[in-house]
């Protein structure tokens, strides 16, 4: 399970921050037991963010079967999507 308040929590921290492969590295090693992954927002059409920044949406996925998937429940969430928004 994510709380908002997590989801929060990582939107504040990685607000003012370059979205890179590092950074996410470093938000795995503080946040232990939660998957996190990195794309562009443009790769994931047709789903709503679960929380919405300038630069960046946050999705979160269901990992408890053995395909992850999108989702908007977050006493299902096991990780969340960091998708960086690349301006036209």
């Amino acid at each position: 399970m994510i709380s908002p308040e997590q989801l929060q929590t990582l939107a504040t921290r990685i607000s003012n921050l370059p979205l890179n492969d590092t950074l996410i590295s470093v938000i795995r090693s503080e946040n232990p037991g939660i998957h996190f992954t990195y794309c562009f927002d443009d790769d994931i059409p047709n789903n709503e963010p679960m929380l919405s920044e300038t630069n960046f949406n946050l999705y979160l996925i269901d990992g408890r079967e053995h395909c992850l998937c999108l989702t908007n429940n977050y006493e299902h969430a096991t990780g969340i999507v960091i998708a960086e928004i690349i301006a036209d």
